[in-house]
């Protein structure tokens, strides 16, 4: 099959093949459910928690933000008949990724969380950009624009741990550690068969392992910057 470049419109999916119907389906369905998936984890702890007034304004924002992108990716799916509010309260063991079963006991955790994970999320989200689902251009600029914001505080409040002292910089090490290992399985096999198939509808641009190495090579000088160690890219690698 040539590469299809139609771009379709709520009222052409039900002429389209079942293929396609379900891969769009199961795309914006796992896109919904790793952005409600964030605060899940999160809100509860952090929210009132953060270390400063500031942060936990932050936080706030942060959350409502992905709560917002799931409202949108939501609407998405409603607009090809497809009504998955049931995510909304899906336990955490139940979520889609792993990355969000995961728990967020420290603030570095919730730093690099930020760095790391809404990274992955912003390279998710960039595949769908001239999607031949027309709709998602709607969503996109201002979801991928807060995306950033997000993966910027991250950052940010990890240079901070690792300027606080030694203890600052152990917790950042380890929660890089943790999410960094986290974040490249969140790629997927590198050899999935259902990739080249999003890729030929249309749906994404690149395959799993050209999407985790073009994060590894963006991702891997931040940590250094940060004066952090690159964790083992072999260790307990799900994706090999």
């Amino acid at each position: 099959m040539a590469q299809f470049t139609d771009k379709i419109e709520p009222k052409d999916f039900p002429k389209m093949p079942k293929e396609y119907q379900d891969l769009l389906t199961r795309l914006l369905t796992i896109q919904a459910d790793c952005e409600i998936g964030g605060p899940h984890i999160y809100v509860d702890h952090w929210t009132l928690r953060a270390p400063t007034v500031d942060d936990q304004w932050r936080v706030a924002r942060i959350a409502a933000e992905e709560i917002d992108h799931c409202r949108k990716m939501l609407r998405l799916l409603g607009l090809i008949g497809s009504d998955r509010s049931d995510i909304l309260t899906r336990p955490r063991s139940k979520r889609e990724v792993e990355a969000f079963k995961e728990d967020m006991p420290t603030w570095a955790d919730f730093a690099a969380f930020g760095m790391l994970i809404d990274k992955v999320g912003e390279y998710q989200l960039d595949e769908m950009i001239s999607s031949s689902y027309q709709p998602i251009e709607d969503y996109l600029p201002q979801i991928l624009r807060e995306e950033k914001g997000h993966i910027s505080y991250g950052q940010q409040q990890l240079e901070k741990l690792v300027r606080s002292g030694d203890e600052g910089r152990t917790q950042a090490q380890a929660a890089i550690d943790k999410w960094y290992v986290v974040g490249l399985d969140m790629f997927g096999q590198s050899n999935s068969a259902r990739t080249e198939r999003y890729i030929e509808w249309g749906l994404k641009r690149r395959t799993n392992e050209e999407a985790r190495r073009q994060y590894i090579a963006e991702v891997d000088p931040q940590i250094e910057a940060l004066g952090l160690v690159i964790p083992n890219k072999l260790q307990g690698r799900k994706y090999l």
